[in-house]
């Protein structure tokens, strides 16, 4: 058989060798959810379901050697509470594991932890512990396991979108790399939670870490829909174009889908932007594509 270099398929097409591989559950009835969302799910009683994320932060990849530390431990938190965001859910325990080659000096990791303890501080999280393990080259990376919580039955998924409804973004996009702000952003855990428990609630959601030309699809995907887009309307951040905000990824804002009925009086109330709507299976094509996929990407050179 021959090899196939991982350049060659991009994540997502690795990810459709390898998780074919995973055995079927074991207990059907505690794992509500397994991969293909931003959280798995864990039935953990009658009023309550368990998120569970793991997202790891790589030197050259998510930051660059000059980052402050501090910021490095944010952002590897940050981006794992983004995720239960997504859901609808509540952040409550992380485990870090970190990888460090022998010849880096403690004072900066130091930092990394008292960045990552702040932000746990600020969303009530528990650092419940981890691992340390030593690289045989230089570099970084970390590795966070959080889980959450979630009124049982209730996670907001990406599967949930309909023909109809009307697609939101929850801020501006673009230019996240080069502004840096993705070392500074904050979680949109608060309205993740509005989200679920307004009326009508929404129906489909994710957060945006790719970019929208990368995660649009993959929401209308699971959802069994299409999709119509207006790039007029897409919010960018003001240095950048309609392609960076599609395609530049790292926002971590929200992408969300709400029943028309209703989508006006949401968006007034929770500062979202209509960009477009679902519809029925067969999209039209996007106007730009791009957005960030893992080993067929080439990594960002950030600000920072």
């Amino acid at each position: 058989m021959s090899a196939t270099p991982l350049n060659r398929l991009g994540e997502h097409k690795v990810l459709e060798h390898l998780l074919p591989l995973f055995p079927p559950s074991g207990d059907e009835v505690s794992l509500l959810l397994g991969p293909g969302d931003d959280c798995a799910i864990l039935r953990r009683n009658e009023a309550w379901d368990t998120l569970l994320k793991t997202d790891a932060l790589v030197e050259g990849v998510h930051f660059t050697p000059d980052t402050v530390p501090e910021l490095i431990g944010r952002k590897a938190l940050a981006r794992a509470i983004s995720d239960v965001a997504a859901m609808g859910g509540i952040p409550e325990t992380a485990l870090v594991t970190l990888f460090v080659h022998s010849s880096r000096c403690v004072e900066p990791l130091e930092g990394i932890y008292r960045g990552m303890a702040a932000l746990a501080q600020e969303f009530d999280i528990s650092l419940a512990g981890g691992e340390t393990t030593s690289l045989p080259h230089d570099g970084l990376a970390l590795s966070i396991t959080l889980t959450g919580r979630v009124e049982h039955g209730c996670a907001i998924l990406r599967s949930g979108g309909n023909p109809g409804d009307v697609l939101c973004v929850s801020g501006p996009l673009g230019g996240s790399f080069t502004s840096g702000r993705h070392l500074r952003f904050t979680p949109r855990v608060g309205l993740g939670r509005c989200l679920l428990h307004r009326n009508p609630r929404a129906t489909a959601m994710m957060d945006l870490s790719d970019g929208l030309a990368a995660d649009l699809p993959r929401l209308a995907q699971a959802s069994g829909c299409g999709f119509m887009l207006d790039e007029e309307k897409i919010p960018c951040n003001p240095e950048c174009d309609v392609q960076q905000a599609m395609s530049d990824g790292e926002d971590y804002e929200l992408l969300i889908a709400l029943p028309a009925e209703g989508a006006d009086a949401a968006c007034a109330e929770l500062g979202l932007t209509r960009i477009g709507v679902l519809t029925p299976p067969g999209a039209t094509p996007l106007p730009f594509s791009g957005g960030w996929q893992h080993f067929s990407s080439v990594p960002h050179s950030p600000e920072s």
